[in-house]
């Protein structure tokens, strides 16, 4: 007999989350989806626990599967708190999802957030990428993420909750002003609404704006890459020849691939005026590896595969008969 169709929700225990929850459970029982609540424990605060026991409480009462990950480790000395929360929310999402059979993640994410989001991004000098904030779905890990809240108002989302007499928790962190978004939602945000009512749909538009330009400009790397790249390597005639603007798109996109990551501006900057200035073979660093220059051709070597060839023994040299 096949399984009926299944949907997670990422669920915080927060407002938002847990009327996305209340509202997915609604609309997906009269269609026979099953709907699963996954929740990640980041051990980083002492309310956690009861965080965790409330979604799970709700979950059994509501009829929603329940599954939940507790973050290992603790970000390193140096590194943002908020940053190693992330990524290690997301990775455990996608582990729980996976193992309860779910093709598609909903995430809770408002038109504030995503608004928040571009101006972080825009503070931090981001180009389009950056600024095209969040999606409102992609495609990762094997996985549907989306956000069908993406378009709501925060307010809209506060009436839910009274409407339906939900019971959520209230993390200090979102408020906390060691971490960006923090800062940016105490004096900052009631400012700019002061000042600009419309705060919130402006940079929800900006933030659209700039993924119709990101979205655009991999159109264009995907041509350019396909004249200038021959393996992994970027051939520098044909990449010299194009024009700058595209040359800087290609780049970016080249080392994206080969990187696994964006670059950083400033390596981008260092290629386009050193790598396009002569010949000899050259190098410059790059997160965890080196960007080479030789024989009309750039490539990315990884930092382990250089430590191992220097490592390796080269043996008694042979003389000619």
């Amino acid at each position: 007999m096949a399984q009926p169709p299944r949907v997670a929700v990422a669920t915080s225990g927060g407002r938002d989350s847990t009327a996305l929850l209340h509202c997915t459970l609604a609309q997906a029982r009269p269609l026979g989806v099953a709907v699963w609540a996954l929740h990640v424990h980041h051990g980083l605060m002492a309310e956690a626990d009861g965080w965790q026991a409330q979604v799970q409480r709700q979950a059994a009462r509501w009829g929603a599967q329940f599954a939940t990950e507790r973050l290992a480790g603790a970000p390193a000395k140096g590194d943002s708190v908020e940053a190693w929360a992330r990524q290690g929310r997301y990775a455990a999402l996608a582990r729980l999802a996976q193992a309860a059979g779910c093709g598609l993640v909903l995430l809770a994410h408002h038109r504030r957030d995503q608004a928040e989001t571009w101006l972080l991004q825009a503070l931090r000098g981001a180009g389009s990428a950056g600024l095209s904030a969040m999606p409102r779905q992609v495609e990762r890990d094997g996985l549907v993420w989306a956000r069908p809240w993406l378009d709501q108002p925060p307010e809209a989302i506060a009436a839910y909750a009274r409407t339906h007499r939900l019971r959520f928790v209230q993390d200090p962190s979102n408020t906390d002003p060691r971490f960006a978004r923090g800062r940016l939602r105490g004096p900052v945000w009631p400012a700019l609404q002061a000042a600009f009512p419309q705060v919130d749909t402006v940079l929800a538009m900006a933030a659209r704006h700039a993924q119709a330009a990101q979205a655009l400009a991999d159109e264009v790397a995907t041509a350019d890459l396909a004249l200038v790249q021959q393996g992994e390597a970027l051939r520098l005639a044909p990449w010299r020849a194009l024009t700058p603007a595209r040359r800087a798109n290609a780049l970016r996109a080249w080392l994206a691939q080969r990187l696994g990551l964006g670059a950083p501006q400033t390596l981008v900057d260092r290629l386009l005026a050193e790598a396009l200035a002569g010949a000899a073979p050259a190098r410059w660093p790059a997160p965890g590896a080196l960007v080479q220059r030789r024989r009309g051709e750039l490539r990315v070597v990884p930092a382990e595969a250089l430590k191992a060839a220097q490592a390796a023994p080269t043996g008694p040299r042979q003389r000619p008969l």
